[in-house]
């Protein structure tokens, strides 16, 4: 028997869940406050939370952001809702409840928001649900939310012109448009929502998947205020305008956050890596395998900087360490999702009633 294509490189390592700074100050804040203290939803809460507060903020010298398409997987009543909440009330203290919001309506509806707030977060629980629909869709609305989706998360260095409204003569734009989907879903379900055509057409590469495994032990939650501390941080970056003039809410310059020498060289190598598992997936004749090892070297220098500006928000600076750990977490992240989607994802719909 030849080895499988995408083996099983188990759940994530608990040590690669950990960013230091304010990453894990959100983290202990809310492991220590959860019913179901868990840690796989406390960093995916945690990440996208500090690539909220830095959309259009930063970027690394290769023009990468922070807008990122997090999923987290576990089972019902396993914690997934504590860290959407304490993001929402983190925003809500620092005045940007406003760039926050649940689901997705339609794909007018995430161009409008986003014309409103730029950079905006979307915390959506059940995201199969949304999934099953776009699979079954006979209308265009739920076509247009994939369609947007991939139009976002690609055009958040540059300007996306909204669609063509009626009685408008003038189209608007959004200039770099960052947002961050923060999804959250059933393991079984998620994955029978999911298409051969999804996985193909880019969307399924632009996620980050994180699987949570067993429920955790409960605790007496406690009500404990936000620590000064996590408001302080995340205050700063609210009023962190980068760029000169008056017209950085319009048309922000972000400040570029170099690497140093070697973690240059430490990224270029994992560059090189994606690569090479890229030219063996197109060698099978894999489109999923290529599609999402096309994505796998920008995932790693967004994650990168987010480690970079957690660590340090005053004068970050892209470090061996922040490389290092991006490039392990990504490459894990990697495989573990090709090999789920194998395992789990029908071509037909023959095959997902069987």
């Amino acid at each position: 028997d030849k080895p499988p294509a995408n083996p099983d490189p188990g759940p994530v390592p608990e040590e690669l869940l950990r960013v230091p700074g304010f990453i894990s100050e959100v983290m202990d804040h809310c492991l220590a406050t959860a019913p179901y203290p868990n840690q796989v939803m406390a960093f995916s809460g945690a990440l996208a939370l500090q690539a909220f507060l830095a959309g259009r903020k930063v970027c690394d010298p290769g023009d990468n952001r922070t807008n990122l398409y997090l999923l987290g997987l576990a089972h019902s009543a396993a914690g997934k809702d504590w860290p959407r909440k304490i993001n929402t009330r983190i925003a809500h203290q620092i005045g940007l409840s406003d760039c926050v919001g649940d689901r997705f309506a339609s794909g007018e509806g995430i161009q409008d928001a986003l014309f409103v707030n730029p950079c905006t977060l979307f915390q959506t629980d059940e995201i199969d649900g949304l999934l099953q629909s776009i699979n079954k869709a006979q209308d265009a609305r739920h076509e247009n939310i994939m369609g947007t989706l991939l139009s976002m998360y690609s055009n958040a260095n540059s300007i996306f012109p909204m669609r063509r409204k009626a009685g408008k003569e003038q189209l608007g734009v959004i200039d770099q448009p960052c947002l961050i989907v923060f999804g959250t879903a059933i393991p079984n379900h998620y994955y029978e929502a999911l298409s051969e055509r999804m996985l193909t057409n880019g969307f399924f590469a632009r996620m980050l998947i994180l699987e949570s495994g067993p429920r955790p032990q409960g605790q007496e939650p406690r009500r404990k205020e936000i620590p000064h501390r996590i408001l302080a941080t995340a205050k700063w970056w609210a009023d962190f305008h980068p760029g000169p003039g008056d017209l950085t809410q319009w048309h922000p310059v972000p400040r570029v956050v170099e690497h140093t020498e070697e973690a240059k060289c430490v990224l270029i190598d994992a560059r090189k890596q994606a690569d090479a598992e890229y030219a063996k997936a197109e060698q099978r004749g894999d489109p999923v395998g290529t599609t999402v090892w096309g994505r796998a070297n920008e995932h790693i220098r967004k994650l990168a900087l987010l480690h970079t500006i957690s660590c340090d928000h005053l004068s970050p600076r892209i470090s061996t360490e922040a490389a290092r750990w991006a490039t392990r977490f990504v490459l894990h992240q990697t495989r573990r999702m090709l090999f789920m989607a194998e395992a789990h994802v029908a071509e037909t719909s023959f095959e997902a009633q069987c």
